[in-house]
């Protein structure tokens, strides 16, 4: 399995297993593939080949190749890219050879997969080129199909993006209805450092320099998100920031509009689309 992922980014087996588990149980219900039992003879064999029928970052091997071997074991899944690899058109991304029951049960979870992960990392390499000569990183958000988040981040570290918090227990990010509800920047930053440890991160929203000038006053933050701000105030964001806090940006971010607000200095670029609205890559099964 670990030959099919992109190097360097890892994703625990569990969190494969997992998913091809639950997709495979909801697409084969309770009686299975009726119509390929119906069909075609038990002790048929077939061979298919896996092809790209766009351009597109592969991202979602391991989770094919999972499906396809759960239903049959001796299955022979042999891929010719590795998860991160941009392929062209009309690619060839991998063989199956087994059991014909199985490939035909397994192949819809299994592309499905492919589809939806090779099109977030896709999507996340166009962003990635976009703000290339930057210092600025592309990163995902929260926005992610809910059971499914691990997968859709490790698709965004396969387009070249990197990873946001993965959920609300692994750093603090304190947003306006935090900081509205809490009574103001001050006794919310206060308060979070207070009551955090060291390894733990403190992010802060703001979406006005004044509330940026009273981050810098009370201090305890170590990043601080720009929120929907127009080119020119970001630009005076990251000046009065200094390099003192990683500086975020987000809100309306666009392929069209990613390039200036990298030209600003900002440290990060989060982009919600990247999972929440990335393109399917066509990815087809000839047997």
């Amino acid at each position: 399995m670990e030959d099919l992922l992109a190097p360097g980014a890892f994703l625990a087996p569990a969190v494969i297993e997992d998913a091809v588990t639950r997709a495979l149980a909801e697409d084969l219900g309770r009686a299975g593939d009726i119509t390929s039992a119906a069909t075609i003879p038990p002790d048929t064999t077939a061979t298919g080949s896996i092809e790209a029928r766009k351009a597109g970052v592969i991202a979602g091997l391991a989770c094919a190749a999972e499906a396809f071997r759960r239903l049959d074991p001796a299955l022979t899944f042999r891929a010719h890219v590795r998860d991160g690899e941009a392929v062209k058109e009309g690619a060839a991304i991998a063989d199956v050879d087994g059991a014909a029951h199985a490939i035909l049960a397994a192949e819809r979870v299994a592309l499905d997969f492919l589809g939806h992960l090779s099109g977030v990392a896709t999507l996340t390499a166009a962003y990635v080129a976009k703000v290339k000569g930057t210092k600025a990183k592309i990163a995902d958000t929260r926005k992610t199909t809910p059971g499914l988040r691990a997968l859709e981040k490790y698709a965004v570290r396969c387009g070249g993006g990197v990873n946001h918090r993965f959920g609300l227990d692994d750093a603090v990010l304190i947003k306006d209805n935090h900081i509205a509800i809490a009574g103001g920047v001050a006794p919310a930053l206060t308060r979070a450092r207070a009551a955090v440890g060291h390894l733990v991160k403190v992010e802060i929203e703001v979406d006005s320099l004044d509330q940026l000038s009273e981050v810098l006053k009370v201090g305890g933050a170590d990043a601080v998100l720009l929120d929907n701000m127009d080119i020119g105030t970001l630009k005076r964001a990251v000046e009065m920031v200094a390099g003192k806090l990683v500086t975020e940006a987000s809100g309306g971010v666009t392929l069209d509009t990613v390039a200036a607000i990298a030209a600003t200095g900002v440290d990060v670029i989060s982009v919600g689309a990247l999972t929440h609205s990335a393109p399917n890559l066509d990815i087809g099964l000839d047997l």
